[in-house]
């Protein structure tokens, strides 16, 4: 008979591939950040509290804190070295505002955690003790990790508009959610379960927006406009050409020509 801790390891590594995919999946929004060589509109917020998410976890399944962790230490560890790429990307092509902000975040957070890896380390004796200090502080910080993408969530209610929202974002947040759901519930760890339960309701929430409003998001247009070739004419034809401007939603401008051809006999 299969035992129930060799579920819930099965689970775990299924756990650790599908968060190691929600690690990646905004890969294609910081190449289009690179490409563009700006951060547009898109926020840090979520990065920044996933990294201190991720310190956290860590810090939590370390055999000193809470023995026989080991896949939340795996899979933590890589999504910590992961969010600090993108932070480093996104602090490069951020303005001056965007980057003070996030050097005082930063900043804050690493305090933060050495504050804590000190106080649990030479105030807490037991494995109990620890365990229950750092589990607190990851349930806490993993809601605000899970929630972080509100502000997001409120900027498509307010442009009625999808496209700094990723859907890929959205569905493996959904599926990681309901893996580390499962495999917290096998044997229960209450630490586990409340951020991972609230992500499945904030991806959840995500995808309903996404579906809400994304026939409502504007197209990308081709900037790239080529006119038709009109072939040389008769040295008796009169041509006249009605030029007419739109403005572009980028804020260049492009022409239609029309072209009326009289011929004289």
């Amino acid at each position: 008979m299969v035992s129930p801790d060799m579920i819930r390891n099965v689970v775990g590594i299924v756990g650790n591939v599908i968060s190691f995919g929600l690690f990646l999946s905004p890969v294609p929004t910081f190449w289009r950040i690179i490409k563009e060589k700006d951060v547009k509109d898109f926020k840090a917020d979520p990065y920044l509290a996933t990294l201190l998410n991720c310190m956290l976890w860590v810090f939590y399944g370390l055999p000193i804190v809470h023995p026989n962790s080991i896949l939340v230490v795996t899979i933590n560890g890589i999504g910590l070295v992961i969010e600090a790429i993108y932070l480093t990307i996104f602090f490069l092509f951020s303005d001056k505002k965007n980057k003070k902000k996030m050097g005082v975040v930063l900043a804050t957070e690493a305090l933060f955690m050495a504050a804590v890896a000190l106080g649990v380390l030479l105030g807490a004796h037991t494995h109990q003790r620890r365990s229950l200090i750092v589990g607190i502080l990851c349930v806490i910080f993993g809601t605000i990790m899970y929630s972080s993408p509100l502000t997001i969530m409120s900027q498509v209610v307010k442009t009625k508009s999808v496209e700094y929202m990723p859907l890929l974002l959205s569905v493996v947040s959904l599926l990681n959610g309901v893996c580390w759901t499962s495999y917290a519930l096998i044997r229960f760890d209450i630490f586990i379960t409340i951020p991972n339960g609230l992500g499945v309701l904030f991806a959840l929430i995500q995808l309903i927006l996404y579906a809400i409003y994304y026939r409502t998001t504007p197209k990308k247009q081709d900037k790239n406009l080529e006119l038709p070739t009109v072939a040389p004419v008769a040295k008796d034809t009169n041509i006249v050409a009605l030029v007419s401007k739109d403005d572009d939603v980028n804020g260049s401008t492009a022409s239609h020509v029309t072209i009326n051809i009289t011929i004289e006999p």
